[in-house]
């Protein structure tokens, strides 16, 4: 098999929304869970590998994404392209910086872009500044982030720290005239000795015009948004868009996510009379068996509709809990509590299973053993439902993986309709 995208996400809810806008464009897609030690289940146009490379260290997530790229490459993938979160957070050190840099050295180009541009979503750029809704990304709660806070919107400013390459723009002007313009743009800034490009996009209109001009590209740099203008390169268009079918079971969800929007979504549900379950930093912390009394509380609940398990919580409680239990134990811990919980609720009979947060997905899919999962209809711009086998429950589970500032207030309501 030889695909024509290889994609390489460095976080899990990232690669499902890439893939999402890739099937909805008329890409036949397939998701896997890190690089695949199987054949794939099915035939595909593109395959997005999904790390959970975001918080690592940088060595570790160049060598990663350096893996990822050898196995597309072995399996004829044509492009390249390097897909990271529309709020484009990350630490100062990287790792968007170091992970371009190194498939950039390892692909023998010269040039790439990068844009999180991803309007759907409300996440545009203009004049190399990032804004998410009407605000600057400094400004909509990003700046709060409890791993990779975000307090400067200029992209070409935060890049630039991250990478020895020279980084410029291609700003609205030039989209706006067209894929020709763009081209010629590239190839000025290249004679000024720029590597890589943010390049500005304020409607779904400037990525399809920016699509054709990143045809042939070696590598591409972006968030999920760019990927709407990309199957057309290949002749492909959203009539050809395939969809999946839901597994039949009970329904539940796991949010981790501390975000702005993940939090209006739990209260949603809360208001809503829904029965929702919060977890406890520090109950975690003392060694009480928490994952025993949640299972306990959700088995007679879950069979009168779907049931909420969060740890979300405003930031001056996140600030708290990291204050006693130190950044790195306060999020581990209650991931490996929260993906204990998934495991457990998938094991009583869950097999819709909604996952918040993008380290909280990468933890869940691990713990459920899911390797490859095909993209179905979507729920919200960049979260559809997906299908995949989990030996947990020997059995097929849909699993939607939202990023944690992704969806409408009440998502987790109308995701199960």
């Amino acid at each position: 098999m030889s695909i024509k995208l290889g994609c390489i996400a460095d976080d899990f809810t990232g690669a499902t929304d890439l893939a999402n806008n890739l099937v909805r464009a008329g890409m036949r897609t397939v998701q896997t869970i890190g690089i695949p030690g199987a054949p794939l289940r099915d035939d595909a146009d593109a395959v997005v590998v999904a790390l959970k490379t975001r918080t690592l260290p940088a060595d570790e997530a160049v060598a990663q994404s350096l893996a990822a790229l050898e196995w597309l490459q072995q399996q004829g993938a044509e492009q390249i392209y390097f897909k990271y979160c529309s709020t484009f957070d990350s630490t100062a050190q990287g790792n968007i910086g170091p992970v371009t840099d190194a498939l950039m050295t390892r692909l023998g180009t010269d040039f790439t872009i990068a844009t999180p541009a991803f309007p759907d979503n409300k996440r545009t750029v203009f004049k190399g500044y990032l804004f998410a809704g009407d605000v600057l990304l400094n400004e909509s709660g990003m700046q709060h982030h409890p791993l990779t806070p975000m307090t400067d919107p200029n992209l070409v400013r935060v890049l630039s720290a991250q990478t020895s390459r020279k980084v410029g723009l291609i700003d609205y002007t030039v989209v706006a005239a067209g894929a020709d313009a763009i081209r010629a743009r590239i190839q000025a800034l290249k004679e000024d000795g720029v590597e890589i490009a943010i390049v500005d996009a304020v409607s779904n209109q400037d990525l399809l015009t920016l699509g054709p001009a990143l045809r042939g590209m070696p590598l591409v740099t972006a968030g999920s948004g760019v990927a709407i203008g990309l199957p057309g390169n290949w002749g492909l268009s959203a009539a050809q868009a395939v969809t999946q079918t839901r597994s039949v079971g009970l329904q539940a969800v796991v949010a981790g996510s501390c975000s702005t929007a993940t939090n209006g979504q739990v209260a949603a549900f809360i208001d809503s009379g829904r029965p929702a379950y919060a977890l406890d930093p520090m109950r975690l912390a003392s060694g009480d068996d928490v994952v025993a009394d949640v299972l306990a509380w959700a088995e007679p609940r879950m069979q009168d509709g779907p049931v909420l398990v969060y740890s979300t919580a405003q930031p001056d409680q996140v600030k708290a809990a990291q204050g006693q239990l130190g950044v790195e134990r306060a999020g581990a811990m209650i991931e490996a509590a929260i993906a204990r919980i998934a495991v457990g609720l998938v094991e009583r009979g869950v097999r819709q299973l909604i996952v918040a947060g993008g380290e909280t997905s990468g933890a869940v899919v691990q713990a459920l053993g899911l390797e490859q999962i095909a993209i179905g209809e979507q729920i919200d711009p960049g979260v559809p439902w997906c299908a995949g086998y989990t030996p947990v429950a020997n059995a097929d589970v849909s699993i939607a993986l939202k990023s944690g500032n992704f969806g409408t207030q009440d998502f987790f309501i109308k995701a199960f309709r």
